[in-house]
């Protein structure tokens, strides 16, 4: 049996209450046949360990056998629009030039001068060379050597052997990834079936409006797991539950390295119950919750015998076309408000639909107990508009919070981030040395670790 032709009540066997199929059935415009197919399959339920996220000699592991060999997402076009524009991308133990060629083309030098070992770079700029600060060797912005101050001192040296070494690049959706070991999956071949699905966004029309990062106290697959599943929003998140369907979460996965979970806004938590609030009640809490797709201190009226989720999608489609200088009369409610959460092995999330979306990335930084997360946030640009240059990082200091910067997003962020510290200090105190995983609503988890399970026994 076909994926699409599964019958509809095996989804809703695995969703509290109502499926978000059963929710998209009731939307006002074609949802996206992709977002409708069934693309889950079971993983068995085996339990993990957590030497996982706390063990040095695993940490040191996936840094020998997994990072060299994937796809990594370093950088957006807009953070490096000009030939001799740099971003400095580090992780894992490597440190990387990306560098914006006079073609437009993007190359990723290894960021470590060939005389005494420096750092050619320690932050972002725009150059027209890459010239050591401790001697003064420099190098075009090719890669290619260009001068040895008192060269003659320096004979016995050919201008190919100091040509610095690179890594691999490829481009998508206005994102820029970079490989360090040759071989394995195109980018294409490694980020399907996302492009397809995209297509009818167009990540490369956006622009990075927001971006904020911070170190957490927690192993760097556990930070990106507080983002795999809707399954702790009744805990972490209560204030959300009025407007978020969190256990009609619909979850798949694709292949090794992508997958989705779709959460329904505008519909209330089955935690709650049927018929205890009203949709305007829903529609209050919505305005007040949720920073990313609905105006803050607004007021919209849910007229009798309509829903507070096909009124916000009226509502989304017409102030994100106007943002957006673009008629989205062809755009599902779900487009507009519900959380597209697609996740790509091992460090990236990018949300889609057509409202302003969000970019997720985590890097161990610098060891197995804490981890950089950056959060950007993408606005489109109105077409023959250029693409203006991303606002830089907001690096937090520890005792700075996510909503400085990001508003209610970062609101819910901070609820997020206030678990996990504690997560990584449990793992290491358990006794059983051993995580238990829901069979579905977790399931993007179990995904992660046995892709990662692939490049660790390879």
């Amino acid at each position: 049996m076909a994926d699409q032709d599964r019958p509809l009540n095996e989804e809703a066997e695995r969703s509290g209450g109502v499926s978000w199929n059963e929710l998209a059935d009731n939307d006002s415009r074609a949802v996206p046949r992709f977002l409708r197919q069934d693309a889950y399959r079971s993983l068995g339920s085996e339990p993990l360990a957590t030497e996982r996220y706390t063990s040095a000699a695993f940490f040191q592991r996936e840094i020998d056998k997994m990072w060299p060999n994937v796809w990594q997402f370093a950088a957006r076009e807009e953070d490096m629009l000009h030939p001799g524009d740099v971003v400095v991308y580090e992780n894992a133990g490597r440190s990387y030039l990306m560098t914006r060629q006079d073609d437009g083309a993007v190359r990723a030098f290894h960021n470590v001068c060939l005389h005494r070992g420096r750092k050619l770079r320690t932050a972002n700029g725009s150059v027209t060379e890459f010239k050591c600060p401790y001697h003064g060797f420099s190098w075009k912005l090719d890669g290619a050597l260009k001068n040895i101050p008192s060269r003659w001192d320096f004979k016995h040296i050919e201008d190919s052997a100091m040509q610095l070494p690179e890594a691999q690049v490829g481009r998508w959706g206005g994102n820029i990834f970079i490989k360090e070991n040759a071989g394995g999956p195109s980018l294409e071949e490694f980020l399907a079936p996302l492009p397809e699905h995209f297509l009818r966004w167009q990540p490369e029309r956006r622009t990075t409006t927001a971006w904020a990062g911070k170190v957490v106290a927690a192993n760097w697959k556990a930070v990106a797991e507080a983002f795999m599943e809707a399954y702790h929003v009744i805990a972490t998140h209560p204030q959300i539950m009025p407007f978020t369907g969190d256990a009609n979460t619909k979850y798949s996965i694709w292949g090794d390295n992508v997958n989705l979970a779709i959460t329904p806004f505008g519909t209330t938590s089955p935690h709650i119950g049927d018929g205890q609030l009203s949709e305007q009640e829903v529609m209050n809490a919505f305005l007040k919750y949720n920073g990313r797709v609905v105006p803050e201190n607004g007021a919209i009226t849910v007229p009798d015998g309509r829903s507070a989720r096909e009124v916000m999608g009226d509502f989304n489609r017409k102030r994100f076309g106007d943002m957006a200088g673009m008629d989205l009369e062809h755009a599902s409610d779900a487009e507009v408000q519900d959380a597209l959460t697609y996740n790509v092995f091992p460090n990236m999330a990018p949300w889609g639909g057509f409202s302003p979306s969000v970019l997720y990335r985590w890097r161990p930084w610098p060891d197995q107990d804490h981890t950089l997360m950056e959060v950007r946030i993408l606005s489109t640009v109105a077409p023959g508009e250029p693409i203006a240059p991303s606002v830089p990082m907001r690096m937090l200091e520890a005792s700075e919070t996510w909503a400085s910067a990001l508003g209610v997003l970062g609101s819910v962020l901070d609820q997020d981030m206030g678990n996990l510290p504690h997560v990584q200090a449990g793992m290491k105190l358990s006794k059983t040395k051993l995580l238990q995983l829901g069979n579905y609503q977790e399931i993007r988890i179990r995904h992660f670790h046995q892709t990662l399970d692939k490049y660790l026994e390879s």
